[in-house]
């Protein structure tokens, strides 16, 4: 009796609080999946950057030998300024003295990586002054980006996305969560065909130096904002028609995450994703969910009509493809 009546108040006890519960195993499951990556990175690229230290010694040692005048003070020295350049963007090699950082095509490209927090780190202001223009031309930018995407990506989601679901929905008949659930999976192939195969095919014939892998690990490091910089087109020393390249990178990039956020609305719209995500959630009170209308004076009649309204219309608006009653009799009246 006694055990019965423990479990049940375990189980009680866990329904209660299962909001906390699914969070705390969320926050875990992320810890371990930062530090399941940390070792698998750590045991792959580990042994690959012994080995490049120990040929860059081998290569200095060897220099210092060939150059009896020349101190290893020295060498380091010129060696220091040549990668302090080197992060900011400007090569000493004569291959690449012909392609300039701060060109307008190369300051747009670089202007578009920054409202975008992609940063590929390549090139980076020189001047204090340009340091201080980009801290304020980011503040201000990156919200201004942000409400320019989430409008755009509204109105494409209408039309991309709901509108299709809600015809196949109401003119087929067909369960309108497997049509989601069908809608986002295609919508999602043909981003990928469109945003990630296909440009990493042209990257591949256009860079010379990039095969097919590395031309998709810059699309998806791209396009998902991380931007680590090993990989930028358009700065070989010998490309053709750099500046028109350049604008058409900027262009891909903008529409490419466009594409990817209106795909991730897509599935975030899913009804099975949004029960999964309420499971972290914390609820709320009944009390905050509950309105008392009698308890605000200042809600009349007559604007409680007008939000009816309105919601009507949004209603209308959100499912074109229902016909509305006026609509019906001016057809039945034209015929």
């Amino acid at each position: 009796m006694l055990q019965s009546l423990a479990g049940s108040s375990c189980v009680r006890l866990v329904e209660r609080h299962r909001s906390a519960w699914c969070f705390g195993f969320l926050v875990l499951g992320y810890l371990l999946y930062l530090v399941f990556g940390a070792v698998v990175f750590s045991s792959v690229e580990l042994p690959y950057e012994d080995l490049l230290r120990q040929e860059l010694r081998k290569l200095k040692r060897r220099f210092l030998e060939e150059h009896e005048c020349l101190s290893e003070p020295q060498l380091e020295q010129f060696l220091g300024r040549v990668l302090e350049a080197s992060n900011y963007g400007v090569s000493v090699l004569s291959n690449a003295s012909g392609n300039w950082n701060w060109d307008f095509t190369s300051a747009l490209f670089f202007a578009s990586t920054v409202l975008s927090t992609t940063g590929y780190g390549h090139t980076v202001p020189l001047s204090d002054g340009g340091k201080a223009f980009c801290i304020i031309y980011s503040v201000i930018g990156i919200p201004f980006t942000l409400l320019f995407l989430t409008a755009v990506v509204q109105r494409v989601t209408v039309h991309v996305t709901r509108r299709p679901v809600l015809y196949f929905h109401i003119r087929w008949g067909f369960s309108k969560q497997v049509v989601a659930i069908v809608h986002a999976v295609l919508l999602g192939f043909i981003t990928v065909s469109c945003f990630f195969f296909i440009p990493a095919a042209v990257f591949s014939v256009l860079e010379d130096d990039w095969n097919f892998l590395e031309s998709f690990y810059f699309c998806f490091i791209s396009l998902s904002t991380i931007g680590l910089g090993d990989y930028v087109p358009g700065e070989g020393y010998n490309q053709k028609f750099r500046e028109l390249y350049k604008i058409g990178i900027t262009c891909y990039l903008l529409l490419g995450l466009i594409a990817m956020l209106v795909v991730l609305e897509t599935f975030c719209e899913l009804h099975e994703l949004k029960k999964f995500r309420k499971m972290f959630y914390v609820k709320k009170d009944k009390d905050e969910d509950q309105v008392h209308i009698m308890e605000h004076d200042q809600l009349s009649f007559s604007s409680i009509t007008d939000q009816a309204a309105s919601l009507k219309e949004d209603q209308k608006q959100n499912e074109p493809f229902v016909a509305t009653p006026s609509a019906c009799a001016d057809g039945s009246a034209g015929h």
